[in-house]
Parts: structure tokens; C-alpha cells; sequence
């Protein structure tokens, strides 16, 4: 299982990866409670989408049984609600996989041995699996510049990779969590 916090979510989503992500994603993908409740308030273009793959089963959604957990989360990692209840949800339903871009969230998968990725980690493992052309998936990383703030550096590495598979084809499942 995947969980996303909203933030990668909804930049997925922006991009128009997140449909080709779920499609051809093997295990289950969900969200926490308080992500579904973060996005669904949203008043962005994609908040639609988003809300038709919940109502369709595409996403699930989960509610954390440990409070105290997120809460320590919180406090422990300064990071958000929506990312703290993701965290305790991975943890207490052995998920394989959390997507956030956020950098306290990320410093605590690390910390907490949680396996992570991130949208544009996601964005250059499509291109790498052949699910979008190396072109299309360099429009959208240009499209991530302008809506996240991602540093040049990471922006350079994933434009090479990309970049790498257009001239010399997939690889073989190797990717950077960015």
C-alpha cells in the first residue's frame, strides 16, 4: 500500500500523472482522514478528480486508530495534521510506501525507517516505466517548477534522468527518491 499526503496528491493530480500513477500502480493506494478532508476543501480544479477516485474506490480511505501517535508526531517532527496521520497509518498498517514532498515528513520516514517517494520520484518512474514520453514527462516537471518549491538541484537530477531515458530507454527500475 501507498499513502499520500495531500500535498503529493494534489501535485500529481496538477500534473495529470496521478490517473496513469493509480492505474498502474499494483498495490492499494489511500489517503488518511485528514488528507481526504484537506483536499475536498480545496477549491483547485483537480479537487474534483480527487474526490471521483474516492467515490470510486481508486483511492481509500483511512482513519488512524493511535491519536497520540499523530499528535506526538506533530509536536516530535513539526510537521502537519494531514502528514502525521499519514505517518501513524503507515506505521500501523505496515504500508509499503509513503508519498509526501514535505521535508519535516520526509526527515521522519527516514528517521522511522518508512520506505518514501516523492511526486517527482513518481513522475520520473512513469517515464522510466514507459508510461509517458520522455517530452511529455519533461512539460510536466517544467509544470512542477512553477507550482512546488523544489530545489534546482533535484529539478537537474530528475531532468537528467528523464533525460537518460529518452536517448537510452527504460531502465531498469532504478529510481531516486528525489
Amino acid at each position: 500500500m501507498i499513502l499520500f499526503d495531500a500535498s503529493t496528491l494534489i501535485l500529481l493530480a496538477k500534473i495529470d500523472i496521478l490517473g496513469i500513477f493509480i492505474a498502474n500502480f499494483a498495490k492499494k493506494v489511500a489517503i488518511s482522514d485528514k488528507v481526504k478532508e484537506e483536499v475536498l476543501e480545496g477549491t483547485t480544479p483537480d479537487v474534483p478528480f480527487i474526490r471521483k477516485l474516492i467515490q470510486e474506490g481508486k483511492i481509500e480511505v483511512f482513519k488512524s486508530k493511535e491519536k497520540k501517535l499523530g499528535r506526538k508526531l506533530v509536536e516530535d517532527f513539526n510537521i502537519d495534521e494531514g502528514e502525521a496521520e499519514t505517518l501513524a497509518i503507515a506505521i500501523e498498517e505496515k504500508a509499503s510506501l509513503v508519498a509526501t514532498d514535505d521535508k519535516n515528513a520526509i526527515r521522519a520516514c527516514k528517521i522511522m525507517k518508512l520506505e518514501f517517494t516523492t511526486a517527482i520520484a513518481i513522475l520520473v518512474r512513469a517515464c522510466e516505466k514507459g508510461l509517458i514520453e520522455g517530452d511529455e514527462a519533461l512539460t510536466k516537471l517544467q509544470k512542477f517548477q512553477s507550482l512546488a518549491r523544489y530545489k534546482k538541484r533535484i529539478i537537474e537530477t530528475a531532468r537528467n534522468q528523464i533525460e537518460g531515458v529518452a536517448k537510452y530507454g527504460k531502465k531498469n527500475g532504478k529510481h531516486t527518491n528525489g
